[in-house]
């Protein structure tokens, strides 16, 4: 009697790249969407000054 096959690779490298194989995505912004619009706008600002405060303290 034959042995069974216990592993195979054959095809999963064309399978993979049919949708193309992609970087994972950085969240580097917050989502701001279905938030009330005043704080939307108060956050928006906020974080720019969040991100040049950092940029100071990192300099």
């Amino acid at each position: 009697m034959a042995k069974s096959k216990n592993h195979t690779n054959h095809n999963q490298n064309k399978k993979a790249h049919r949708n193309g194989i992609k970087k994972p995505q950085s969240h580097r912004t917050i989502s701001l969407k279905g938030v009330d619009p005043k704080f939307r706008r108060n956050a928006k600002y906020s974080l720019i000054g969040s991100r040049k405060a950092r940029l100071e303290q990192k300099a």
